[in-house]
């Protein structure tokens, strides 16, 4: 396997490291806390927008001339003269710095922060946490045991063995009908920022991400090393979501991607702290060239004493975490994060980064693709729609620590479940832009032309996708589809030319592979003609088309309001 140094790649690529360890602790008298300290201007730095392959990858420079995205300014490292005299300043441990915030992290009490604070070079000062108090949050994922979904497991429809118990959640949104048109996210670099990966160094369903050198590399940004298979085993569940690869037991929606495992979150505590770990780890990823950052993670409520959130605060330009995922996008990459499982609290909405503009936002539903009811919703506090799309995430596998396989609940998972999806997707269009690819996905999803802020556009259909974003965004004529969709109470389909003038047998089927309703056709020339199925309850379903004859079956997915 090939783990690139992060210590180089930190330094010489990102600019966001001081050196490859924090300095040594100092002596305090108070208590030591860490803050984010913002400088006023990158005066005396030696990095200029003309030669950024001195601090950016190669992959990132072309991911950026790729989209058309020029260097800016806030891409220099922050003043190297600036680094030297806080590194110098007694009292003060210097963690990371910020290219985008033109910040550093550090850790001092309150006395050196006045220090800081008196160089004239410094702006202002944020205090990222406050207590070192043990907090019992846990990650919003509920998996079930093992044992619980194999008996879940036999309700839902399993068309295809090989994907084992995550067929159906990568089918419902066009993950596997990409798969087999050849698209598994060959070629796409993906960063997942979670909590912890245990087993992915040693269990079976990431063997071919290791033996194949796509796992590109590893960094705990809490403990400030290359560790990341331990503490908690939520990245290793939601990173299972895109790249588990193991016939018959368990295939991901981006099961070919390169990926970076980059931890950001404590689940010991929660603190403004961790948000500027996401900001840092997305600063990495920017230099390192991924195209993808898949992210369950949100922040609304701080332990005390740290100020929590307020939904005011949801406007994509408060928080630390959602500016830097709009900075994030504005580099070229498509941030997927997680809406949140507050739907069914008092505070309901998103969180943040899923409130940052130009960030696609994922929603849970059940495998009926009837909104979970935990699912976070909209709008943001500036009244802007959220989250953007949705995907399974009541009752979706994942894979364990140990290799077996589950089912849990959580928008964690339907984030990456749909960012795998569209890595699939992008390696299909490889000339769009990231929200290019937002846009399609959009208009491909099954709420397109009405959106809310419950799911957003909807559940997105990646093969739709493929075809409207290389047709201009319309369907070709004559291609077999339904139409409403989602569906009303009048129905039809649209044919194409080989299957007019001939007896046709329709079968619909519900998500659970339950047959609803079967007809034989008449003949007809049209090019639309009506289904006129009974009444169909909401949900999901599945609709064959064969010509009574014999001939190819073909598989339509649609929804009934």
């Amino acid at each position: 396997m090939r783990l690139f140094s992060l210590a180089v790649l930190l330094t010489a690529l990102v600019g966001t490291a001081a050196e490859a360890a924090p300095t040594p602790p100092v002596q305090t008298t108070g208590t030591v806390r860490r803050h984010l300290i913002y400088f006023r201007d990158k005066a005396g730095t030696p990095f200029t927008i003309a030669q950024p392959q001195a601090f950016l990858s190669a992959r990132a420079v072309q991911r950026r001339q790729r989209q058309n995205i020029p260097v800016q300014p806030r891409d220099l490292p922050v003043s190297p003269t600036y680094v030297a005299q806080v590194k110098a300043t007694s009292g003060v441990q210097l963690w990371y710095t910020s290219r985008w915030f033109n910040a550093a992290v550090v850790a001092c009490d309150s006395v050196a922060l006045g220090r800081l604070q008196a160089l004239p070079f410094v702006r202002s000062a944020q205090t990222l946490n406050r207590t070192t108090r043990s907090s019992t949050r846990s990650l919003p994922a509920e998996p079930t045991s093992t044992e619980a979904a194999a008996s879940v497991a036999d309700l839902l429809t399993t068309r295809d063995k090989n994907y084992g118990q995550a067929f159906w959640q990568a089918d419902m949104i066009g993950a596997v009908a990409l798969h087999n048109a050849g698209f598994r996210g060959e070629g796409m670099h993906i960063a997942v920022l979670d909590a912890g990966f245990p087993g992915v160094n040693q269990s079976a369903p990431f063997a071919s991400m290791r033996n194949e050198n796509r796992l590109l590399s590893t960094f705990d940004f809490v403990g400030r090393d290359r560790g990341v298979y331990e503490r908690n085993s939520h990245g290793t569940n939601t990173l299972s979501c895109m790249a588990g690869n193991l016939a018959t037991t368990y295939i991901g929606t981006a099961p070919k991607a390169s990926y970076h495992l980059l931890l950001t979150e404590d689940v010991s505590s929660e603190h403004p702290i961790e948000e500027a770990n996401w900001l840092i780890a997305a600063e990495y990823a920017d230099s390192a060239g991924v195209d993808i950052i898949s992210s369950s993670l949100g922040y609304t409520t701080f332990d005390f004493p740290s100020r929590s959130h307020t939904y005011a605060d949801m406007n994509g330009r408060t928080s630390v975490a959602s500016r830097a995922a709009t900075m994030a996008a504005r580099a070229g990459i498509l941030v997927v994060n997680s809406a949140g499982n507050d739907g069914g609290s008092a505070w309901r909405y998103i969180g943040a980064p899923a409130d940052a503009d130009s960030v696609l936002t994922v929603g849970a539903v059940d495998s009926l693709g009837v909104i979970a009811g935990f699912s976070s919703v909209g709008p943001t506090a500036d009244g802007r729609i959220k989250p953007n799309l949705a995907a399974q995430g009541y009752l979706a596998a994942f894979v364990t620590t140990g290799g077996g396989v589950a089912r849990g609940n959580g928008t964690s998972f339907a984030c990456p479940v749909l960012a795998g999806t569209a890595a699939a997707f992008w390696q299909a269009n490889p000339t769009l832009t990231a929200q290019q690819v937002m846009h399609w996905l959009q208009r491909s999803a099954s709420l397109a032309d009405n959106p809310n802020n419950f799911l957003g556009y909807g559940i997105p259909n990646a093969e739709r996708a493929n075809t409207l974003a290389k047709n201009g965004g319309t369907i070709p004529d004559g291609e077999l589809s339904i139409f409403p969709n989602p569906a009303g109470r009048d129905l039809f389909l649209n044919l194409p030319a080989e299957l007019r003038n001939q007896a046709l047998r329709v079968v619909i089927y519900d998500v659970r592979g339950a047959l609803v309703a079967e007809k034989i056709m008449s003949p007809s020339a049209a090019a639309q003609v009506p289904l006129q199925p009974e009444p169909l309850r909401s949900g999901m379903y599945l609709c064959t088309v064969e010509p009574q004859s014999g001939g190819k079956s073909r598989t339509l997915r649609f929804m009934q309001h």
